[in-house]
């Protein structure tokens, strides 16, 4: 895209606060039931961004029952740097941080918790960070200051993330990350997805990076993990695998799988019909013929499914018009070109 050069200025050596360009830092902080913690996290981060950084600090209150919304009014009355949004009910940590995203207005969107578990201080070295041609940067927990329970499940749904998607980073359930707010708001956050934004940015063909970050034991209100959210977060690896390598070409996944079926449904079939000569053995007795035919049916609807799944994405595309593909930059196009591709 055409445009003048902007100048900025250099950063003080050693000094993480002082910005390359004086943009507005959007922090998104979904919280649930955290009445004793959003005071002192407001003032942590008023304090930490005070100087350098233009910044806006947006709660989302996910249904909470404690009193914690009556405290952020009364905060935003004292600081209209803060915005609050209040939720109908419960939807979820990845509803809330969505809802959060698309009410930030920065140029660079912070995500992070309100039990006070992240800290603020870091914002500035993630900010750093992203400066070296970065499109997100993501928080690690290099000593966390959780109970077991927590940390071995986590550790261990860390390590299947990384084998099932590729992507090598040791901490995707830091949720205290820094993302352009281009990238941030073509993000589409369901379910349990908040833990699956650095494969959600990597499908965009956005550049990250992870660098570790400190980690507080929590010191008031309560823990909103529990052990049956590692059922829902498998699903919705399933879900991320299918939606980061299928999503507009069904039919080889369910396809590959039909196909798959009615090779076994031959194999079957040839072993029964091989048993009958040589053996005598009857066909309609032997439990082979029965397989092949499951085999051939489900095979069947695999295929059938893929050809839906054709249909749907299609529609899923081209009724909205959408684009399969994001565009970074571009040059000497016009600029409503530019827009609608960058839209996209």
């Amino acid at each position: 895209m055409t445009g003048k050069p902007v100048t900025r200025p250099r950063r003080a050596a050693g000094d993480l606060r002082s910005p390359i360009a004086m943009r507005t830092l959007s922090i998104v902080v979904p919280v649930k039931d955290e009445r004793d913690n959003v005071d002192p996290l407001y003032r942590q981060v008023k304090d930490v961004l005070r100087d350098g950084f233009a910044w806006e600090l947006v709660f989302v209150d996910d249904g909470s029952t404690d009193g914690t919304f009556d405290e952020l009014v009364r905060l935003a009355a004292l600081d209209t740097r803060l915005k609050v949004v209040r939720l109908r009910r419960n939807f979820g940590q990845s509803s809330a941080m969505q809802a959060g995203i698309d009410a930030s207005s920065g140029e660079l969107v912070v995500t992070m918790d309100g039990d006070l578990q992240n800290d603020p201080e870091d914002i500035p070295l993630l900010v750093a960070k992203l400066d070296e041609g970065y499109d997100m940067v993501l928080g690690e927990r290099a000593k966390r200051r959780d109970s077991l329970v927590r940390t071995i499940p986590s550790r261990m749904a860390n390590a299947i993330i990384r084998k099932v998607t590729g992507i090598p980073f040791r901490d995707f359930g830091c949720t205290l990350r820094v993302i352009r707010a281009d990238v941030a708001r073509n993000l589409r956050i369901y379910g349990e997805m908040h833990r699956y934004i650095p494969v959600l940015a990597n499908n965009l063909g956005a550049r990250i990076a992870q660098i570790p970050v400190r980690h507080h034991p929590r010191r008031a209100g309560k823990s909103k993990y529990g052990m049956g959210r590692i059922f829902r977060v498998t699903l919705d690896l399933l879900t991320i695998k299918f939606m980061s390598g299928y999503l507009t070409r069904p039919m080889h996944f369910m396809g590959g799988l039909g196909l798959l079926f009615f090779c076994l449904a031959i194999v079957s079939l040839v072993a029964t019909i091989l048993m009958k000569a040589i053996g005598g053995h009857w066909m309609t007795g032997n439990p082979l013929l029965y397989l092949s035919i499951m085999l051939g049916l489900v095979g069947t609807q695999m295929l059938s499914l893929g050809l839906l799944g054709e249909v749907m994405m299609r529609t899923y595309f081209e009724s909205q018009d959408k684009r399969p593909y994001v565009v970074r930059e571009s040059r000497n196009l016009s600029e409503d070109e530019d827009r609608d591709q960058l839209a996209a």
